[in-house]
C-alpha cells in the first residue's frame, strides 16, 4: 500500500534518499530523484501526466460501460437515427486540445531546462560594514541577460550562516537589463561577510519542494551556475570511456565488474572505474560513440542521451550530495548490451582534486592542484566560491 500511495500521489523524494539507489524487483515507480531537475521530471509525470491519464481511462471505461448497458440490442431495440451533433463534436474536439495544452506548456519549460546547459554566474564581494551597493556585471548575450528578479539571487554569508535575501524586503535592484545591475541592500553587509550575487536565466526549483508548491509555482527558485568542468563520454562495444579535457590529456575506461568480484545485488551495476565528479557543481557532459549507437542513462538525474558515432550530443548534471548513482546503457547496442553499466560518484571538491592529480600521475603528468589550498569552485564555502 505504501508503494501504491507513493505512485498515486507522486510526492517528491529528497535527494538524500537517492544515494546508492538501485532499481527494485517488482518496482513500478521511477528511482528516487537525486537532483532538482529530476524532481521536476517526477512531478511532471506524477502530478500532471498521471492524473490526466487516470481521468481519461476512467472516463473511457465509464463510456464503454454506458454504451454496453444502455445501447445494446436488448435494451434499445430501435436504434437512434441521429447522425450529427454539433455540440458533441465541439466538445470531443475542444477538450483534447485543452488537455494537450495543459501537458505541453510545462513540458516545454522542462525540455528547455534539460536541453540548454546553464550559463549562470556568481560574483562574491566582501562587506565592510558600510557599503550597501554591490554591482553584478550583466555581461550575458542579449537573449540571456538578467532582466527580472527571478534571474537574480542575493545571499549573505557571515561564515557561520548563509541566508538568501528577499527582494524588496532586504534589497532592491537598479538597472534590469543593463550592462551592470546595482544591488542595494537595506542594511550594510557586516565586516568580512560575503555578499553572493548569482545571476542567469537558468533557474530551477530548490530541491525538496513539495508538489503543492510546484503546482502553484510557489517554489523557491535558484539560479543554476555555468559548468565548471566537462565530462567527455564515449561508448564502445561494450564499455565506456571518460575524459576530463579541463584537467589534462588522460582517459579512463569503465568496465562492468565480473560476477565473482561483485556482490549479487551490485552485479551488472558496479564497475572497475567509477566516474568521479565534484558535488554541488554543474558538469557539462558530452556524449559520442566509436562504433554503434549507445545511450548514456542516469535515472536518478533524469538523464538519458544517445551516443551516436560521428556526432557529439550534450547534456548536464549536478549532484546535490555526495554518493554513488548507477545507470546502464539504454540503447540495444549488441550482444553485450546488458553489460555496460554506468557508475557516477560525487565527492567533495578536495577529494575530486586529489583524484584528478592521481589520474594525472598515472598518465605521467604533473600535479595540477596545490594540496594546501583547494579550489572550491561552485561547491562554495564561506567566501571561497568562484567569482
Amino acid at each position: 500500500m505504501k508503494r501504491l500511495f507513493s505512485f498515486l500521489t507522486g510526492l517528491s523524494v529528497l535527494a538524500g534518499s537517492a544515494a546508492y539507489a538501485l532499481p527494485e524487483d517488482g518496482g513500478v515507480t521511477m528511482v528516487p530523484p537525486a537532483s532538482a531537475l529530476a524532481e521536476e521530471v517526477h512531478f511532471f509525470h506524477d502530478g500532471i501526466l498521471l492524473p490526466i491519464i487516470t481521468a481519461i481511462c476512467l472516463l473511457v471505461l465509464a463510456l464503454l460501460i454506458i454504451v454496453m448497458t444502455r445501447f445494446n440490442a436488448r435494451a434499445n431495440p430501435t436504434p437512434s437515427k441521429n447522425s450529427h451533433n454539433t455540440l458533441l463534436e465541439v466538445v470531443w474536439t475542444g477538450i483534447p486540445i485543452i488537455i494537450l495544452l495543459i501537458i505541453a506548456l510545462p513540458s516545454f519549460e522542462l525540455l528547455f531546462k534539460e536541453d540548454v546547459t546553464p550559463d549562470g554566474k556568481q560574483v562574491v564581494q566582501r562587506g565592510d560594514g558600510q557599503t550597501v551597493d554591490f554591482v553584478f556585471p550583466n555581461d550575458f548575450p542579449p537573449s540571456r541577460m538578467v532582466k527580472r528578479r527571478e534571474h537574480l539571487q542575493v545571499m549573505l554569508d557571515t561564515g557561520a550562516e548563509r541566508r538568501t535575501l528577499s527582494f524588496k524586503d532586504d534589497y532592491s535592484v537598479d538597472g534590469w537589463g543593463d550592462n551592470d545591475l546595482v544591488v542595494s541592500l537595506k542594511e550594510p553587509a557586516p565586516i568580512g561577510a560575503s555578499v553572493i550575487l548569482r545571476g542567469g536565466r537558468s533557474t530551477q526549483n530548490v530541491t525538496g519542494c513539495p508538489m503543492a508548491k510546484r503546482y502553484f509555482d510557489a517554489c523557491e527558485k535558484e539560479v543554476v551556475l555555468a559548468p565548471t568542468l566537462t565530462l567527455k563520454v564515449t561508448g564502445y562495444q561494450w564499455n565506456w570511456s571518460y575524459g576530463y579535457p579541463d584537467y589534462g590529456d588522460f582517459e579512463i575506461f569503465s568496465n562492468m565488474l565480473p560476477e565473482e568480484d561483485a556482490t549479487p545485488e551490485m552485479y551488472r551495476f558496479e564497475v572497475d572505474n567509477r566516474v568521479i565528479l565534484p558535488v554541488g557543481e554543474t558538469v557539462r557532459v558530452t556524449v559520442t560513440s566509436k562504433d554503434v549507437i549507445h545511450s548514456w542513462a542516469l535515472p536518478n538525474f533524469a538523464v538519458k542521451i544517445d551516443a551516436v558515432p560521428g556526432r557529439i550530443n550534450e547534456t548536464w548534471i549536478r549532484g546535490e550530495q555526495e554518493g554513488v548513482y548507477y545507470g546502464q546503457c539504454s540503447e540495444i547496442c549488441g550482444v553485450r548490451h546488458a553489460f555496460m553499466p554506468i557508475a557516477v560518484e560525487f565527492v567533495s571538491r578536495p577529494a575530486f582534486e586529489a583524484w584528478i592529480d592521481g589520474q594525472r600521475s598515472l598518465a605521467g603528468l604533473d600535479p595540477m592542484f596545490d594540496r594546501n589550498s583547494a579550489k572550491f569552485a561552485q561547491a562554495d564555502t564561506a567566501g571561497a566560491a568562484a567569482e
